[in-house]
């Protein structure tokens, strides 16, 4: 069987500073038909990188060469897109939840410019001493709010008129599901790049990405300079198969640079669920917990809040 090598000088820059740099590096190949973004990937694989913010390839040459064992190569799938894979197996006994959702509340700001929630009693305790026995009461109240408030899930039914709805959705790709944590709070620039994501195989998880902008959740700040999900990290996470992609930031998209949404688009158009404005997740280890978000079932609607939370793993 013949077997292929690249030949190639590399520039490796990190989201959160500082970079690497390599002459004449030579890297073991599944084919020779790989493009250069593929052999990229598997240079981060094999070094063992990690928040890999940018790969540039240069005299770039694929030989017929003896494999001299380079992590990875054999796992072909790893440079290829990957099947969806469900979440699933057993859970054994539970270990503890993180709840990452911020609390809804009248008046509530989540996203600048869209409607606050009210709330108003329809039945007052007091009121409801008349309609029950003594010593019997309940309150009931009504809320009014858009489905974007709070931590909410975004459904394909969000983006396209097509799409499935929140009653569409199935519960194995909402429950449990196992959670990939990037750390992303000291990265460089707002935009999240698909090199980020090509140390992990990712297919069937939520990628959650922690970028630490939650911090301004109901301030004016949080409207402003808050990090995103690129149109390439968004195509690659797409080929890998992922179930969910949260954030803990203003939008999975960069609002501040017009009308766009390439993020959005793409990852519903996939039926990968979005959620958004998530919190906390400096509690939730890089691997192991398991990541819950479910909506009500509510047909012809595309965007609902969600309980988000986490299940650590059992010590």
């Amino acid at each position: 069987m013949t077997e292929y090598r690249a030949h190639f000088d590399a520039e490796i820059d990190f989201v959160n500073g500082g970079g690497l740099r390599a002459e004449g590096f030579r890297l073991d190949l599944p084919a020779a038909e790989l493009a250069e973004p593929e052999i990229a990937e598997l240079l981060v694989r094999h070094l063992g990188l990690a928040l890999v913010g940018r790969v540039v390839l240069s005299n770039l040459e694929i030989v017929e060469e003896a494999h001299t064992g380079s992590r990875g190569v054999t796992e072909a799938a790893s440079v290829a897109p990957a099947a969806s894979a469900r979440p699933g197996g057993g859970r054994g006994d539970r270990g503890p939840l993180v709840d990452l959702s911020h609390p809804i509340r009248d008046g509530l700001v989540t996203y600048p410019g869209l409607p606050a929630p009210t709330i108003t009693p329809h039945l007052t305790r007091e009121a409801s001493r008349a309609r029950y026995a003594p010593g019997t009461e309940f309150a009931m109240d009504v809320i009014t709010m858009i489905g974007n408030t709070g931590t909410y899930l975004d459904s394909p039914f969000h983006r396209y008129a097509e799409g499935g709805d929140l009653a569409s959705l199935e519960l194995e790709t909402l429950v449990g599901v196992p959670a990939e944590v990037f750390r992303l709070t000291e990265a460089a620039s707002r935009g999240i790049p698909a090199e980020v994501f090509f140390d992990r195989e990712l297919a069937g998880t939520a990628v959650l990405l922690h970028t630490g902008w939650s911090r301004h959740f109901g301030a004016p700040e949080y409207a402003h300079g808050a990090p995103f999900l690129t149109e390439a990290g968004a195509r690659h996470l797409v080929d890998a198969g992922v179930a969910i992609v949260g954030i803990d930031s203003l939008n999975i998209d960069d609002t501040e640079s017009g009308g766009e949404r390439p993020a959005h688009s793409i990852l519903l158009a996939a039926g990968v669920h979005v959620v958004e404005h998530l919190t906390a997740l400096e509690r939730v280890p890089v691997r192991g917990a398991r990541f819950t978000a479910v909506p009500p079932r509510v047909e012809g609607f595309g965007t609902f809040p969600v309980r988000a939370f986490a299940e650590l793993p059992v010590r």
